[in-house]
């Protein structure tokens, strides 16, 4: 005699899901538990956590041959989200749960006392399970606020193995179980913080704002204290909110990089690790699961790396593809894993290991020319050619202060400029897939996005002289995009061209 069961659930590599069907074979043969179909190492011990569960919750399993097989088995399973999902199957298999089926997607992890325990990653979870025409996702208590965040999606939250059976018909007398909630995690969202608090720094200002317009990326050169980190800082609360598209792609990373339930939110990401972190930190990877690295939780948002030339060299480059690409591969001997890397980035450095080129009085730079050219050296030429905008920051002086009085705008002020400024993008980009001007191809500026008539006489010099690269030459056309934006103008003018090559006079 032998009977199957069949439930769903969801393998997630990266933030991509993908359908599993879980199948439970009984047999009348010497009590064993197996698992096939390519479990890794934490999944293969849900035998006994599923034993456990099982009898905790007063319908433990049959004392028959178990083989569970997960399907297809070329797709790799990690972790213990497939615990909930393979005990129902043998639940549904010996006839206790008669409505399990593989209509419904069931994920959670088990705890030895029968609980169902939350798990990273649950909202690519319910999005493969959504684009799969699945109906309904069982899931964990700790997880449904988090989940909340696909629609069009039936949920069924579950304290306990128990409850997952009583729901799928189990003749089995009502429980409750505390619910296990997920830890709390700390509130990484950066404080929206004052423009008008920079004075003296109008190109540092300048910067920013045409960065927020046009989704720029921006590298701040200028000794210590002169405000680079104070403008990078400010930068986030310009940009618009995230539509819902793009929030439930953020809300996916977030979700895998275990942010629970604040993985949904409307304000673009801010991700600024330290310059000790290591390659696979800042692009992703890992042992076991891969995980989305900094470039890819700040994905929509900005990754600010403060003392940039303190990176090791071939961290830095490692952004140089998820820079031009939007995307990111992750390659292990496990496998890989495909993140998406859509962020702006912003450098903050040093023009010296000491801090003080172009720095006058007793503030000089006491470096040896070789010791800055080995120092600004460690951002690469490549590197550089990707960062459409380069300010020089320099030291506030009291000449800067009194002649700022008050220019720098508000937040508030800044923000609206920003936001008329994006209407104007989306309205002119409509239907090409792209959003803002530093997304657009350098064919689109040469055909549909030309510049006013001698509008590019300096950077048609340049080109033939050797000064510009031809990518250097989009860089600076969809700057001078932006700059006509700002301006409400229809088309860049040399007028613009010239501010957006003076903001690239940093290396």
């Amino acid at each position: 005699m032998s009977d199957i069961g069949r439930t769903s659930a969801v393998a997630l590599v990266g933030v991509q899901g993908s359908l599993v069907e879980v199948e439970a074979h009984l047999t009348s043969q010497l009590p064993a538990f197996s698992i096939i179909g390519l479990p890794d190492t934490s999944l293969g011990e849900a035998r006994e956590r599923v034993r456990s569960a099982a009898a905790m919750a007063d319908c433990p399993l049959p004392a028959r041959r178990i083989t569970v097989n997960l399907t297809p088995a070329s797709v790799p399973k990690r972790g213990s989200g497939f615990d909930l999902a393979i005990a129902m199957a043998v639940l549904a298999a010996a006839g206790t749960a008669p409505g399990a089926d593989r209509g419904v997607v069931y994920v959670g992890e088990l705890g030895l006392d029968g609980r169902v325990r939350p798990v990273p990653g649950i909202i690519p979870v319910v999005l493969a399970a959504r684009a799969a025409g699945i109906g309904r996702v069982v899931l964990p208590v700790g997880n449904l606020t988090e989940a909340r965040a696909v629609p069009g999606i039936a949920l069924t939250a579950v304290d306990s193995l128990r409850s997952a059976a009583i729901d799928a018909g189990a003749d089995l007398p009502a429980g409750f179980a505390d619910p296990v909630l997920p830890p709390p995690v700390p509130d990484d969202t950066l404080p929206s913080l004052e423009l008008a608090d920079v004075v003296g720094n109008a190109i540092g200002v300048r910067a920013v704002i045409a960065a927020a317009a046009g989704g720029h990326h921006v590298l701040l050169l200028g000794p210590p204290g002169a405000g680079k980190t104070m403008l990078a800082e400010r930068l986030p609360a310009l940009l618009p909110d995230l539509d819902p598209d793009a929030a439930l792609e953020v809300a996916a990373v977030r979700s895998v990089a275990g942010h629970g339930e604040r993985s949904w939110t409307l304000r673009p990401p801010w991700e600024a690790p330290h310059h000790s972190a290591s390659a696979a930190a800042l692009i992703g990877g890992g042992t076991g699961q891969l995980r989305p690295g900094a470039v890819s939780r700040a994905t929509r948002g900005v990754l600010f790396l403060d003392e940039a030339t303190e990176f090791p060299r071939a961290v830095l480059d490692a952004l140089r593809q998820p820079l031009e690409a939007g995307r990111i591969t992750v390659h292990r001997a496990g496998g890989s894993a495909e993140f998406p890397a859509r962020c702006q980035l912003v450098l903050a450095a040093n023009p010296c290991p000491c801090g003080n080129a172009g720095s006058s009085g007793g503030a000089g730079c006491s470096c040896v020319p070789s010791a800055v050219r080995r120092y600004l050296g460690r951002l690469s030429g490549p590197l550089l050619d990707r960062i459409d905008i380069r300010v020089a920051v320099p030291r506030v002086t009291t000449g800067m202060l009194r002649a700022d009085g008050g220019a720098t705008p508000t937040t508030a002020a800044a923000r609206r400029t920003v936001l008329e400024a994006r209407q104007r993008m989306s309205t002119r980009l409509q239907g090409t897939g792209w959003s803002r001007n530093a997304e657009v191809t350098g064919s689109w500026l040469r055909e549909d996005g030309r510049a006013a008539d001698g509008a590019t006489d300096l950077l048609d010099r340049g080109l033939d002289l050797g000064t510009l690269t031809m990518r250097g030459w989009d860089r600076v056309m969809r700057l001078a995009w932006t700059m006509a934006d700002l301006d409400g103008d229809d088309r860049p003018e040399r007028r613009h061209v010239e501010r957006a090559l003076a903001l690239r006079t940093a290396l």
